[in-house]
């Protein structure tokens, strides 16, 4: 979460993102995005940048004309200056301001994705990503490990995902590999996942079954969790075979665990007192 400081500056540039948006093709936001990412990563790579951007001594108007005068010429002028309105914000330190440049490059992304009708697709690319990687323990291991060069697990998502997935989502999980706000892999595509369902004022729901839910049985539950959270739900499903039966949700930090699995470990645990 961020703290009250560091939202007010993404604040100011968050609106500005969602002004070039409103009025862009999607051809240009997907390329700002693209471009925006691409000086999250300069400042993940050049902690000294980052300070000096971040530095609160420094007034907002020196901090916006060091991100012009390194961008100038070199990206397009609306990326310059949504750059430049952000780091004119007061951040707590140079590790926040790396969140929010990173953040305002997934909110570019997604606000392309958005404005081509494929936010839906997007969000639903990311978990299956998610679920064929946890699937394949060798494939986990391999993009996981944060001691293998970025660029080796970088070019095997592009392996992976090129031709078959949507541009944003391709690009939401290269951001994955670098560790999006600092999470691992797994960790950042399930914050990014949810993310573009919020694009789409959704919540998700993270379902698991033992065997697969028909479509009726999804709508029923999707709309019986709606009800429960004020705001449309984007179900998950997973099949586990291993819970026997019975249904797992999990929104947030809240837990409904109705499986047959549980309901045996509590009666294993109560047998053995």
């Amino acid at each position: 979460m961020m703290d009250t400081i560091n939202r007010e500056a993404y604040g100011a540039a968050a609106d500005k993102l969602a002004e070039f948006s409103a009025s862009a093709d999607v051809q240009r936001i997907g390329a700002v995005a693209d471009e925006i990412l691409a000086v999250a990563d300069l400042l993940r790579r050049e902690p000294r940048l980052r300070r000096a951007l971040a530095d609160p001594a420094r007034p907002a108007e020196e901090r916006a004309g060091l991100i012009r005068s390194i961008l100038s010429g070199k990206v397009a002028d609306q990326t310059v200056e949504l750059l430049a309105g952000l780091v004119s914000g007061r951040w707590s330190g140079p590790g926040a301001l790396l969140d929010g440049a990173e953040r305002l490059g997934v909110d570019a992304l997604l606000a392309g994705a958005d404005r081509a009708g494929e936010l839906a697709d997007v969000e639903d690319e990311l978990f299956r990503f998610g679920q064929i990687v946890s699937g394949d323990g060798r494939l986990a291991g391999a993009l996981s490990d944060s001691t293998a060069p970025a660029a080796a697990r970088t070019a095997l998502v592009d392996d992976l995902l090129t031709g078959k997935a949507k541009p944003a989502t391709l690009g939401l999980a290269r951001l994955a590999i670098a560790g999006f706000g600092g999470r691992g892999f797994d960790s950042s595509l399930t914050r990014l996942v949810e993310l573009a369902a919020a694009k789409r004022d959704r919540s998700v729901a993270y379902v698991t079954t033992a065997v697969p839910l028909s479509d009726a049985e999804e709508q029923s539950l999707a709309d019986r969790l709606a009800e429960l959270y004020g705001r449309g739900v984007s179900l998950k499903v997973d099949v586990d075979p291993r819970i026997i039966g019975g249904v797992r949700v999990k929104v947030g930090s809240d837990l409904y665990d109705g499986t047959v699995a549980r309901r045996l470990a509590e009666a294993k645990t109560a047998l053995s007192k």
